[in-house]
């Protein structure tokens, strides 16, 4: 490693993880961002003011449509506990707790929050719409003071639907409280909202699309011979905090870690003629990136070069395949059937590619629905998927390119471009 590089890991690296917090990973075909030239990222400039914020008025309006499903599905009401799903539809961010706080949504437009008395303060500075809010003190049971609060609006004898995030104890307290209620899943109603994204939603996508970008076009020239996974890992960290991300994520492999999707726990050194993968995305207002990047330190050789080949042209098959109306399993078979031509799988058999093709994102970074095989759902505008193929050979080494796109009326477009080939993995 150079003397500049390692100076430059031993002073600047040490402030990444103090910048933002990491989540884990996991406007059209051109992305805003222009490559970087950058040496050392005290020169960087945050991106953020590009960001949009989700107006009330569009969180109204996916309620409205939320109960609107409702209705459609038979369900009185949807409760949802904290997490990305209560931030959609109410804006706000709160924290799992073993204390209750949580919104009920019901079919007629309704909102009820229900949270400790000591939290109601705060809970009441975060809203921006019209609720309900019940308070419980700490001797008193909550799961009684939701069951009384469902009678008092004749839902008790109805059915209740429950985010897929809510825990198990408190749909099995709800029930003890209020017997003659149904509860079911309300996994319809919020993918029906969730999976199609708004314009709003897409341009904060595409920012943070923009931003993981940035960071590999500046990351990519300071990776060095000597350097770990951990190493890497910091840089694109700290290089997307300075570029205005809220939170980065993700992961590096390298050598024989590549042919394992997730990494292995093996310490491995970047050196001439190591497969380097990475696994990189951001969060910017809560909506997420995901991009992934394989190349060889140094010289790439004949099979090396055919393998990066072959899934590049897996991406491009999915790409072309992921049509509005097409079921999404359809991608996911039609870039296996690719690669069972080449001699890899049959299947998810390795060598070859274990995983499916790719996922829905959003505000978390794996959603509903995902380019695997038995995958019925059609495509539809506004849908926001990661297109991610493989392939990995056990012991020796792995490739994966990632790109995320959506999904619009004359099919799909990129939030982040795909590199053109080995010789220049980053673009």
């Amino acid at each position: 490693m150079s003397d500049s590089r390692r100076h430059f890991l031993k002073t600047g690296l040490a402030l990444s993880m103090a910048s933002g917090s990491a989540f884990l990973l996991g406007s059209g075909a051109v992305i805003g961002a222009e490559p970087a030239q950058y040496t050392d990222l005290k020169d960087l400039k945050s991106m953020s003011n590009r960001a949009q914020k989700i107006q009330p008025g569009e969180r109204s309006a996916r309620r409205t449509k939320l109960a609107q499903t409702m209705k459609f599905e038979g369900h009185a009401a949807v409760m949802i506990e904290p997490g990305s799903s209560l931030e959609y539809f109410t804006g706000v961010q709160w924290w799992i707790s073993e204390r209750l706080t949580a919104a009920i949504i019901t079919a007629e437009g309704a909102t009820m929050f229900i949270t400790p008395s000591f939290e109601e303060s705060r809970l009441r500075e975060l809203l921006d719409m019209p609720a309900t809010i019940i308070t419980w003190e700490e001797d008193e049971n909550p799961f009684a003071l939701i069951a009384s609060w469902l009678k008092k609006n004749n839902l008790h004898k109805q059915t209740l639907a429950l985010d897929e995030a809510v825990r198990h104890f408190v749909a099995h307290r709800i029930q003890q409280a209020s017997p003659k209620l149904a509860i079911t899943s309300a996994r319809n109603e919020i993918n029906a909202c969730r999976m199609i994204k708004s314009s709003t939603e897409i341009a904060l996508m595409q920012l943070a699309s923009d931003i993981t970008i940035t960071a590999y076009r500046t990351v990519f020239p300071l990776i060095d011979r000597g350097m770990t996974r951990a190493d890497i890992i910091q840089l694109m960290y700290q290089t997307q905090v300075k570029l205005g991300a809220d939170k980065p994520g993700g992961g590096a492999q390298i050598g024989k870690g590549s042919a394992l999707p997730h990494g292995s726990k093996e310490t491995e050194y970047v050196e001439d003629g190591a497969m380097v993968l990475m696994d990189f995305g951001c969060t910017v207002n809560g909506y997420c990136s995901d991009i992934s990047r394989t190349f060889v330190y140094g010289e790439a050789d004949k099979s090396q070069r055919q393998l990066w080949k072959h899934v590049h042209e897996g991406q491009a098959i999915a790409f072309n395949a992921a049509q509005p109306g097409t079921p999404a399993g359809t991608v996911d078979k039609k870039v296996r059937r690719f690669y069972e031509g080449l001699g890899y799988g049959p299947g998810y058999r390795l060598p070859g590619l274990s995983h499916r093709t790719g996922h829905g994102i959003g505000m978390d970074i794996h959603e509903p629905i995902n380019f695997v095989s038995n995958e019925q759902t059609a495509l539809q505008k506004g849908m926001c998927l990661s297109n991610e193929p493989g392939l990995y050979i056990p012991g020796r080494y792995g490739v994966r390119l990632e790109d995320c796109l959506y999904i619009t009326d004359n099919g799909p477009r990129w939030f982040s471009t795909p590199p053109a080939s080995i010789d220049e993995p980053i673009t």
